[in-house]
């Protein structure tokens, strides 16, 4: 059987010969949805104070503290939750890489200060 496009085999399946990428998708994707949030919340720290003042979680770092630890939790947990559904499945990697640009662009976006300002 010849393989069409390029894949990327990262872990062998427990069910058979077969080859299993969804581990590895799940970890690209969830980094760019960590990324996402951490430049989303980044903006919304910013842009509200009722929201700034709920990510002050240490005084001393102000609004960053909260900012990132949210950031962080979900990126664990997006990593948890796609490689608990993935591990064992060979996943199209094109959607999950493209969508995992996406919101790396995205949150790169949300990080430039003149577009910031602008939202």
């Amino acid at each position: 059987m010849q393989d069409s496009g390029l894949r990327i085999h990262l872990a062998a399946s427990a069910t058979g010969g077969e080859n299993a990428n969804g581990a590895g998708a799940a970890a690209v994707l969830a980094a760019g949805i960590g990324c996402f949030v951490l430049g989303a919340l980044a903006v919304l720290a910013d842009k509200s104070t009722a929201v700034k003042n709920r990510m002050i979680f240490s005084r001393p770092t102000g609004p960053l503290s909260g900012v990132t630890t949210l950031a962080i939790a979900a990126w664990l947990l997006a990593w948890m939750v796609l490689h608990l559904c993935w591990r064992r499945k060979e996943i199209a990697l094109g959607p999950a890489l493209g969508a995992a640009f996406v919101l790396l662009a995205l949150s790169l976006l949300l990080a430039f200060p003149p577009l910031a300002d602008w939202l």
